[in-house]
């Protein structure tokens, strides 16, 4: 069984950065695409940024020159970095990841329970 644990968001005025963290446990052979998404109030899940095992990474529009996605391939975390944040980046934020059980050759999609993060302007 695998589990993502995500940390790091809170209370920020605008133009203030931060940094969301999340590890994947468990039983785990490999830990593939990670990714983070968000969910703002009222709206549909969208997709804030996704790196591969090898590095290649992918920003939304509204995002891109503001945060950076980056991980730790040997301890399986995946970290959002954010700066210059705005009232409308408010959301939920959690973490995604494509992760092979040991004992397995399938990967699997796990999802974080979330964390907030609040913009105030």
């Amino acid at each position: 069984q695998v589990q993502l644990v995500e940390s790091g968001g809170g209370l920020v005025q605008a133009g203030e950065s931060l940094t969301l963290s999340c590890v994947a446990s468990g039983s785990i052979a490999r830990v593939n695409d990670m990714g983070w998404y968000r969910q703002p109030p009222g709206k549909q899940r969208e997709l804030v940024a996704t790196i591969t095992r090898g590095a290649n990474t992918n920003y939304a529009d509204s995002v891109k020159g503001r945060f950076t996605i980056s991980r730790d391939n040997a301890k399986n975390w995946v970290y959002l970095q954010m700066h210059n944040l705005r009232p409308e980046d408010t959301a939920v934020y959690s973490c995604n990841a494509v992760i092979v059980p040991l004992n397995s050759n399938r990967g699997q999609t796990s999802w974080g329970q979330g964390t907030q993060v609040t913009v105030s302007s």
